[in-house]
């Protein structure tokens, strides 16, 4: 049991990793147009769970981003063994285990609306949006498991993290905006699939304002960080973020001015994900929660320190 929960962290990270790599193995499927290469759910084709080989190669593709689920629902049972076997056990981290093991069928779910759609732009963009979310649920458990019991500590004063959260919530409207992007263009997961209707011109300058917004609250943060004394890890995450920030906003001009070209997408869509998992290092940099130590019996607990304003 003790081997069990030391392992919680790593399995916490690794559905972290997996979570991101669904976003990429997503993204072959929609820029190879093999979005129906399994045309139905939750069969692959009505006799047969598992791709076939007159479904040529687009059945392979769609078929192996199929199977990754299954790949996320271990790591999410050995994470919830993980939590469970932790002493003294956290309720929190158990109940994040959990959460995150009831998005991965969650997902599937979706997956699954997305292909009976017929590829509906609108449920493909909820399909990645819920991976967002899941890489936010996977990333809490990673953190938390590394953490103490104590009750949370703040290292910077409350505007900052007001600045903090605004600058999250700018990173989660560029990728929604993203998506709706993608539900425009040319990459629609398959040729006979259908299109959200907008002009890919107009939405993408509303993308394009979200970013340079999304940048110039970071680079403020980054400022306000260093002003403020800020602990060096908090400093060093809001430059990395900056630094991720503007290498996804280089790949998304060159992409948009070479009409789209499907590596540069891809490399796009884990640039998304590499964002949003770099804001949410930040979120996190700015607070810690302490070890608590049992005391002796027959000795008073320690006073609890009052947490930072």
């Amino acid at each position: 049991m003790r081997s069990l929960a030391s392992a919680l962290r790593p399995l916490a990270l690794a559905s972290l990793i997996a979570n991101i790599t669904l976003i990429v193995t997503g993204a072959a499927v929609r820029l190879t147009g093999s979005g129906l290469g399994c045309p139905t759910w939750p069969r692959c084709t009505d006799d047969s769970y598992t791709t076939t080989a007159e479904m040529g190669v687009h059945g392979m593709i769609e078929f192996g981003n199929r199977l990754l689920t299954f790949v996320l629902v271990g790591l999410a049972i050995a994470t919830f063994a993980a939590a469970i076997a932790q002493r003294p056990r956290r309720k929190a981290v158990v109940w994040l285990s959990v959460a995150v093991g009831f998005a991965v069928p969650a997902q599937g779910v979706v997956g699954g609306i997305t292909v009976l759609s017929g590829l509906n732009p609108w449920v493909v963009g909820l399909h990645f949006i819920v991976s967002i979310v899941m890489i936010a649920g996977c990333y809490a458990l990673w953190r938390r498991a590394g953490e103490g019991g104590g009750d949370k500590i703040w290292h910077v004063p409350a505007p900052i993290r007001h600045l903090a959260w605004l600058t999250t919530a700018a990173s989660f409207a560029v990728i929604a905006a993203g998506v709706v992007v993608t539900g425009s263009g040319p990459h629609a997961g398959d040729h006979g699939a259908a299109r959200n209707g907008l002009d890919p011109t107009q939405i993408s300058q509303v993308h394009a304002d979200l970013v340079f917004l999304l940048i110039g609250l970071s680079v403020a943060l980054w400022f306000a960080l260093r002003a403020t004394g800020a602990p060096a890890t908090a400093v060093r995450a809001a430059a990395v973020l900056v630094i991720v920030e503007f290498s996804q906003g280089l790949i998304g001009f060159v992409q948009y001015f070479t009409h789209l070209p499907i590596i540069l997408v891809g490399v796009h869509m884990l640039g998304s994900g590499l964002v949003w998992t770099s804001t949410l290092a930040v979120l996190w940099a700015l607070r810690e929660r302490p070890v608590v130590v049992a005391a002796p019996a027959g000795e008073p607990a320690p006073a609890k320190e009052p947490a930072a304003v």
